[in-house]
């Protein structure tokens, strides 16, 4: 089975286009497939439209998160649910073509269990996105040492194997585009052209780009503080220096200390680089104490499969499974 993963925020009238240019793509060269949709706490009628898409195909799956976790997690809750022998995940918003899934496909078969969709940047693209995509790679491949193409997003193929290997990680915050170099399993890539949104807003702002672009650094490398020990280190030295400038000075001239202003100066930048990477502590700190707290990533309000009248749900019999826990019967 080939299992293709979409989360989805508020993506309404994207959800009936992408599962028909989808199961065109599919079912001529791969007759077993599943569709997996996760409503990212949508507030508009994505729901809707994929119990509707449920009831007319069962291949489509859907999972409804109790509110919207990210788009990070929402993706996690989808590969959790995902059955597939091969994972395809990519955006409800079809800048990620379709016809590029039987690409993926085709490299997996060739045997690679991890295969990339990088972007091609051409005008269509934003200059400041395509700007903004280059720095940033090569600012997390230098500080993680983990090389990430620009281009590159959460529109890949992932082999079973590595999927199972990467759903056993628990941290929080998991970076899958970091994760997925980082395990190195075979590894290919294939590259396309961005499509145009087909209905609707980008959901990524400005600002949530750059979270995630923080959250990725910091929850894959600890680089940050130890650039902030050299710092540290550095900034000590001079201080120091200045310390012995003025007492020197203090010593060959009893009425005034010359270069007041400059060690008003160095001490300024001195408490600015000490109170920058305090901040940078405590968000290590701060993620240490939600590791520790080991709350859920994500929380799932109901699925598709568990659509059926509250009457045949309480008729079932409730066994034990083998850990003594209670659980409720289902076919299959």
């Amino acid at each position: 089975m080939i299992s293709v993963v979409v989360p989805a925020y508020n993506e309404e009238r994207n959800v009936d286009t992408l599962y028909a240019r989808l199961r065109e793509q599919l079912r001529a060269r791969h007759p077993e497939w599943e569709l997996v949709f996760v409503d990212d706490g949508s507030t508009d009628g994505t729901w809707d439209r994929i119990v509707a898409l449920n009831a007319a195909d069962p291949r489509v799956r859907g999972v409804r998160l109790s509110r919207n976790f990210g788009h990070q997690s929402a993706l996690l809750a989808g590969l959790a649910a995902a059955r597939g022998a091969a994972v395809v995940s990519m955006d409800a918003d079809l800048q990620h073509p379709p016809g590029v899934v039987s690409e993926l496909l085709e490299k997996w078969q060739e045997g690679y269990q991890v295969v990339n969709a990088i972007r091609i940047d051409t005008e269509r693209v934003p200059r400041w996105k395509r700007w903004s995509s280059r720095v940033f790679y090569r600012l997390f491949s230098l500080l993680s040492g983990v090389d990430i193409a620009p281009g590159s997003a959460d529109f890949r193929l992932l082999d079973r194997q590595v999927l199972d290997e990467i759903l056993r990680f628990k941290e929080e915050g998991l970076f899958l585009r970091g994760i997925v170099h980082w395990v190195g399993y075979p590894t290919a890539s294939v590259k396309y052209q961005c499509g145009e949104r087909h209905a609707g807003e980008s959901k990524y702002s400005l600002r949530k780009m750059l979270r995630l672009a923080w959250h990725g650094v910091s929850s894959f490398s600890l680089v940050p503080l130890r650039i902030g020990i050299f710092v540290g280190l550095l900034s000590s030295a001079i201080a120091f220096f200045g310390v012995i400038y003025a007492i020197v000075g203090w010593w060959l001239d009893n009425d005034v200390i010359p270069g007041w202003a400059s060690s008003v100066a160095i001490s300024s930048f001195l408490f600015g680089v000490l109170f920058a990477f305090l901040a940078i502590l405590a968000e290590y700190v701060g993620r240490i104490l939600v590791e520790v707290r080991g709350r859920p990533r994500f929380l799932v309000r109901e699925t598709t499969r568990a659509s059926a009248p509250v009457e045949r749900l309480r008729a079932r019999p409730v066994v034990l499974d083998a850990s003594g826990d209670a659980r409720t019967r289902t076919a299959g």
